[in-house]
């Protein structure tokens, strides 16, 4: 029985891995692989340990979602995010969102080049709005430029879980052009 267990488990997980696999199909053996996990002898209780955090998104991307469907969830919220309406009549709620705010000739682009790894590239930063000197005549990250970033991880971050028992689902870096601003 529980070498059965361990082949239906392997299958599962590889249909629901397989690049071809539908999503109504991808759902239901995760639905599946949940269920047989859950009867699994030796397999700890559904609900998550008290010191495991997940993102406010993790639920949307699934359980066993693989990162590249991960990316396209976040470029999917980050072009709701800069296409997001300003507040224009007097007496609404004013919402700032620095995605919304950025010069509309920036660039933001989503990539995975490796399997556990989420790189956020920012290019076609205007000088002045992105850059500055600091006291050492360095030219460093604007203000603007750094809430854009922390913007971006927040993004990404909500996609993620971490925990004592197990590590982070993915691993993410934000980048403006060739400097690093979040790692």
């Amino acid at each position: 029985m529980g070498s059965d267990h361990f082949v239906r488990i392997t299958r599962l997980r590889a249909l629901i891995d397989h690049e071809n696999t539908g999503a109504g199909e991808r759902a239901t053996a995760e639905r599946m692989l949940d269920r047989l996990l859950r009867k699994s002898v030796g397999h700890p209780a559904h609900h998550a340990a008290p010191d495991r955090v997940y993102g406010s998104r993790h639920h949307r991307a699934g359980r066993h979602a693989s990162t590249a469907s991960i990316v396209e969830f976040v470029r999917e919220d980050i072009a709701f995010a800069r296409s997001f309406a300003r507040a224009g009549a007097p007496g609404e709620v004013t919402v700032h969102s620095p995605l919304a705010a950025a010069p509309a000739e920036l660039t933001v682009a989503v990539t995975t080049p490796f399997a556990d790894q989420i790189v956020v590239t920012i290019t076609d930063i205007p000088p002045a709005w992105g850059w500055e000197p600091d006291e050492f005549d360095r030219i460093i990250a604007t203000e603007d430029l750094r809430r854009l970033a922390d913007e971006l991880a927040e993004i990404i971050d909500s996609y993620n879980h971490d925990g004592a028992d197990v590590g982070p689902r993915f691993f993410r870096t934000i980048r403006a052009q060739e400097t690093t601003l979040i790692r």
